[in-house]
């Protein structure tokens, strides 16, 4: 009796014991449940983590603590890891941590390495001096091209000899921390060239161009000479005339461009008659270089000018243009518009309205 009486006391401690440990480890799945879907606390707003290459994942638990994370014991945070197949496969890169985030989102985050993006953006008509000064002014990238002159810069990029005017096309470059200037020009001038030898193909035929980087130089005049989208392939058209028949360019842009530092706002007469390369009412033909960025629209303008009979177009200072076929209708819209000579406008605007009622009448 004493031996069953025993017995029955050993079932019963382990039964108990059997019941405890179940009862812990039901209690212990319930708090791992709670500690990886519940928001932690002590995030505050526009909190990142960095991950870097090489970095265990206790390094990474130790940043996040440093950010302000103190919930979850350590191997609760390294069995969650495991769980979301997290553990040695988190992503380099920076992460936004926002409040309100579980453990398993900010895991499943570095996981599948959405990292913060930061955007570039190279705008149409900027020149390569504008270029520089933008990268150097972008504070999240690293800046490797600050002590390389122009040249030196090109031949960093694999392209030494080549002019980096007109290079790089202008658009939003996406980017992640630990990007450097150069990894946004490379995209850039990479962007360009797929984007000049598209235009290129689809060129018009008997184009007075004898090369795409005829046609790039082109688009960059068109790109700084228009101010309002729909002109272009009308100011290209100008500018394709001129050219098949000899005549001088004579675009204030390019003189622009070649005064340099020397530009202060006016062009002016010393302005026109200084010699430089760039200076197409002294020069034939287009300049040497391009003159600035121009967009995938100015090449595609540039390749495809709209027809006509204009050879001339005058600013109406308000962004849009007035296109002429000779040179005294022209010189009435300058004094139009240019010289504020009121006599000027109302004449203009009498022809242009007889012309119109006459239209209106022919059968």
């Amino acid at each position: 009796m004493a031996l069953r009486r025993t017995g029955n006391v050993l079932i019963a401690i382990v039964a108990i014991c059997l019941i405890g440990g179940a009862a812990a480890g039901f209690l212990g799945w319930q708090r791992y449940r709670g500690f990886s879907q519940h928001p932690v606390s002590g995030l505050a707003e526009d909190t990142t983590v960095q991950v870097v290459r090489g970095d265990s994942f206790g390094t990474v638990l130790a940043r996040l603590r440093t950010a302000g994370i103190r919930d979850g014991h350590d191997l609760e945070w390294r069995l969650l890891a495991k769980q979301l197949d997290a553990a040695g496969k988190l992503k380099v890169g920076e992460y936004e941590l926002e409040p309100g985030m579980t453990p398993a989102e900010i895991l499943r985050r570095m996981r599948d390495g959405r990292v913060i993006q930061y955007r570039f953006t190279l705008v149409e008509g900027w020149n390569f001096r504008q270029v520089r000064a933008a990268l150097n002014n972008a504070q999240v990238l690293r800046h490797e091209t600050p002590e390389l002159d122009d040249a030196m810069l090109m031949a960093t990029l694999g392209f030494p000899g080549q002019h980096p005017e007109g290079r790089f096309l202008p658009e939003t470059y996406i980017f992640h921390r630990g990007a450097s200037d150069l990894d946004i020009l490379k995209q850039a001038y990479q962007a360009m060239d797929e984007a000049l030898a598209a235009a290129w193909a689809q060129r018009k035929p008997d184009l007075p161009l004898k090369s795409a980087y005829e046609a790039l130089i082109l688009a960059s005049i068109v790109e700084k000479e228009t101010g309002q989208a729909s002109e272009r392939r009308r100011i290209a058209g100008v500018f394709t005339r001129r050219l098949q028949r000899g005549m001088l360019l004579q675009t204030d842009p390019t003189v622009i461009y070649g005064m340099g530092g020397g530009y202060s706002g006016s062009i002016g007469r010393r302005g026109l008659d200084t010699d430089t390369p760039y200076n197409t009412y002294l020069h034939p033909g287009l300049p040497p270089t391009p003159i600035a960025m121009p967009g995938k629209a100015a090449l595609q303008a540039a390749v495809d000018p709209a027809p006509g009979d204009a050879l001339f177009f005058v600013s109406k200072n308000d962004g849009s243009h007035v296109f002429s076929a000779t040179y005294a209708q022209h010189n009435a819209w300058v004094d139009c518009y240019q010289r504020k000579r009121a006599a000027s406008c109302r004449a203009l605007q009498r022809t242009a309205q007889g012309q119109q009622e006459n239209e209106e009448v022919s059968p």
